[in-house]
């Protein structure tokens, strides 16, 4: 893919929607295109997560381990999905384990080029608190939702 068709894929990301076209080029040109065949994981469930990755191309199904041990399909994603978030702001465990269904790319992200956007871009800053605001207000909302319902 090209350097533009990167930049228009992450434009459609709902964390990096806001930022302008010098932003978005930062973040197109420092990541890494990881291409991962059928069958073949992009990342473990439980592994040290020093990056994100936004699936540019294919599908991929994510799996975790439930409380009873046994590993099930949570959910399938394809194409604009921004998987570990939150590794781009801090150390955190990859939540899911994530196979490809078909060949696929994904745009891996690693904190230390998400730092770089916000060292050299104060203002993205301002964008992802407001993002993750939203984040933590949507799970507490369903937390809540979720307790009603067995109350």
């Amino acid at each position: 893919m090209a350097l533009n068709d990167d930049i228009r894929l992450l434009s459609q990301v709902p964390l990096f929607r806001e930022l302008e076209g010098d932003q978005l080029r930062l973040v197109a040109f420092g990541a890494e295109r990881r291409t991962v065949a059928s069958g073949q994981e992009l990342f473990r469930e439980r592994s040290p997560a020093e990056s994100a990755f936004v699936i540019a191309k294919g599908r991929f199904d994510l799996y975790a381990t439930g409380r009873d041990g046994q590993v099930q399909l949570e959910k399938a994603v394809g194409p604009g999905t921004l998987l570990s978030e939150l590794a781009l702001v801090t150390m955190v465990e990859r939540k899911f384990t994530a196979i490809a269904t078909e060949d696929s790319e994904a745009l891996k992200i690693s904190r230390s080029l998400f730092q770089r956007l916000l060292e050299e871009y104060p203002q993205v800053g301002r964008i992802i608190e407001s993002r993750i605001r939203d984040n933590i207000a949507g799970l507490a909302k369903a937390a809540a939702a979720m307790q009603h319902r067995f109350t």
